[in-house]
């Protein structure tokens, strides 16, 4: 399954606003090519608060460990919370990782270059992300799921605030 089906199923949800900066935009650079997810239904980017799922294409400077800039990968990242990432990795998201360059954390055994596997984010574990490197369409129903999740969390926030 390619990204552009990953993609496809995130735009289906209802108030979704995706951003994806593209070159000559308004975005810097670096983000160029990935897309952003957000519980929108004004159709306005939120002032406060993250998106609930991203899709990386490359290798940002403070985040190489899942080697995206290499051939065919690209990165989903969905936020779960505190309590669905306990259940799907078993570890606390705020446990204290000293992330190495060999792509994994010491005292983990996450590999973060592994594809197709849920892991915890490498950069953004303490606030609740995971991460799926080139998911495949046996993840499809599991991943869809977490999505569903993380965008009706979005959505309680978004009319929490408003």
């Amino acid at each position: 399954m390619s990204m552009h089906d990953y993609l496809e199923r995130a735009r289906e949800f209802e108030g979704v606003l995706e951003l994806a900066p593209e070159e000559g935009g308004p975005f810097p650079e670096i983000a160029w090519g990935d897309h952003f997810f957000y519980y929108a239904p004004d159709g306005q980017t939120p002032q406060q608060g993250q998106p609930f799922a991203t899709f990386v294409t490359k290798d940002y400077p403070d985040d190489a460990l899942s080697e995206l800039d290499r051939a065919g990968r690209w990165r989903l990242n969905i936020h779960v919370g505190r309590h669905r990432f306990v259940l799907l990795t078993g570890e606390e998201p705020r446990l204290s990782r000293d992330v190495s360059g060999t792509g994994t954390a010491s005292g983990s055994v996450w590999d973060f270059a592994a594809t197709d596997t849920v892991i915890p984010h490498p950069v953004y574990r303490a606030q609740g992300w995971i991460a799926v490197v080139t998911p495949s369409r046996d993840s499809l129903a599991v991943i869809v799921s977490l999505l569903e999740q993380a965008h009706a969390d979005a959505k309680r926030r978004w009319h929490r605030i408003k």
